[in-house]
């Protein structure tokens, strides 16, 4: 699977619309996992990847040929460390390959602890 060659998406609505059908159905559901767990959270593209911001970044995604890309910087993946252990991952990435349904509830709650973790920075300035 290749995107569609856009330029920079201007928007996530954009980023997911250059995927197949198939891709964009995931990557909604992505999204709106990561809306109804940080609701207060503001969509962007940064990196030319979606991430949503709340006291800064909380999670960036990513759709690529054979997995959705989730990046949780600094400490998301690694308060999660069991859970994502069967998960390829990087530093700071995890892939959750697209013929495997996508842990939304796992998702959802790297979301939610990544929303605190910002919000205790902001308290500690």
């Amino acid at each position: 699977m290749t995107r569609i060659s856009i330029p920079k998406p201007a928007n996530i609505d954009e980023y997911i619309g250059g995927f197949p059908n198939d891709v964009q159905e995931i990557l909604e559901r992505v999204r709106m996992t990561i809306q109804k767990a940080a609701p207060d959270a503001k969509e962007k593209i940064s990196y030319s990847m979606p991430a949503f911001e709340q006291n800064g970044i909380v999670v960036y995604f990513a759709a690529y040929k054979n997995h959705i890309g989730l990046y949780a910087l600094p400490d998301g993946h690694a308060a999660f460390k069991n859970e994502l252990s069967k998960y390829k991952s990087g530093k700071g990435s995890v892939q959750f390959p697209l013929n495997q349904p996508v842990p939304l509830d796992l998702i959802a709650k790297i979301v939610k602890y990544r929303v605190h973790e910002n919000l205790e920075k902001v308290k500690n300035k």
